[in-house]
């Protein structure tokens, strides 16, 4: 079963958030922001994700988290885009 996932980070290494990032589009997750990603993922494979984004966090600052959204909130979401 796949669920909707937002990833957020903040990191302040340039290498290490290089490498988050690219997990993250490994996973298949889309940008969505600088340091926001969003798509569909297992449970396993937002387990998986995590683990390897901790592999990769050593001293420096970091922050991030993985959050589950329904599908239905995630439907009735309100955005706004401009483009210019």
């Amino acid at each position: 079963m796949l669920f909707q996932v937002l990833l957020l980070y903040d990191i302040e290494n340039d290498r290490i958030r290089g490498k988050v990032s690219n997990a993250c589009l490994d996973y298949g997750l889309d940008r969505i922001q600088y340091s926001a990603f969003s798509g569909r993922l297992s449970r396993n494979h937002q387990e998986e994700l995590m683990m390897q984004i901790e592999a990769f966090l050593d001293d420096g600052k970091a922050a991030v988290t993985l959050v589950r959204i329904g599908d239905r909130d995630w439907d009735n979401r309100l955005e706004l885009q401009y483009v210019g």
